[in-house]
């Protein structure tokens, strides 16, 4: 199994699920901006829309988009319950986050803010959109530790996230209980794993 990966991207929510499933994989680093694999290579020939993660199987069969990969990395790897059982109403409950945390704050919010090509006025719309969406996750954390009853591959995804707000300007400490459990997480030993491994490629990748 490959992971086709950008240090600290959203690709990093699964390397947290796979590493908290124990999992081997290949990690295949890729430069988003270039389109290109750090062991050379065109990357736009594995994702014609140059966006990770991607996850390859061994026998070539490939999977994108974070809404559809980190389900599937949880059932393939049920041992590690990062997910509730199919047909569940938790299990309806955790699609329901993971599309929150894909449109409404992964790219209705960061997406503007992280491009150096989005205008100023496009930026102060997006910025404008996060008291609304953070306020209903701290309303939510505060009668529990996790999005579900447990941990899921949906806190991997929402820790990723959260990890990009001081690089735009939002600060997190506005809202305790939201700012509490992003520690929380990043305290779990697979966690802080995976984002020390990514923290220190994404340095190296710097200019």
């Amino acid at each position: 199994m490959d992971l086709y990966f950008a240090p600290l991207a959203c690709s990093l929510a699964t390397r947290i699920a796979l590493y908290e499933a124990g999992a081997h994989a290949n990690y295949v680093q890729v430069d988003t901006s270039t389109k290109t694999l750090a062991g050379g290579g065109n990357f736009l020939a594995v994702n014609a829309m140059g966006q990770v993660p991607v996850l390859r199987e061994d026998d070539g069969w490939t999977l994108t988009e974070n809404t559809a990969v980190l389900p599937y990395v949880a059932d393939r790897f049920p041992a590690a319950r990062l997910a509730p059982p199919a047909g569940t109403r938790e299990r309806a409950r955790l699609h329901q986050w993971l599309g929150f945390i894909g449109t409404e704050l992964h790219k209705s919010v960061f997406v503007p803010l992280l491009s150096r090509e989005t205008a100023e006025a496009v930026k102060e719309h997006a910025r404008a959109k996060v008291p609304r969406r953070f306020d209903l996750l701290e309303r939510h954390l505060d009668t529990q530790m996790y999005l579900l009853d447990a941990f899921s591959v949906a806190d991997a995804y929402l820790v990723t996230v959260l990890n990009w707000a001081p690089y735009v300007g939002i600060d997190l400490s506005r809202w305790e209980t939201l700012a509490s459990y992003a520690r929380r997480v990043r305290e779990r030993p697979a966690v802080a794993r995976a984002f020390a491994d990514e923290y220190e490629l994404f340095k190296r990748a710097r200019p």
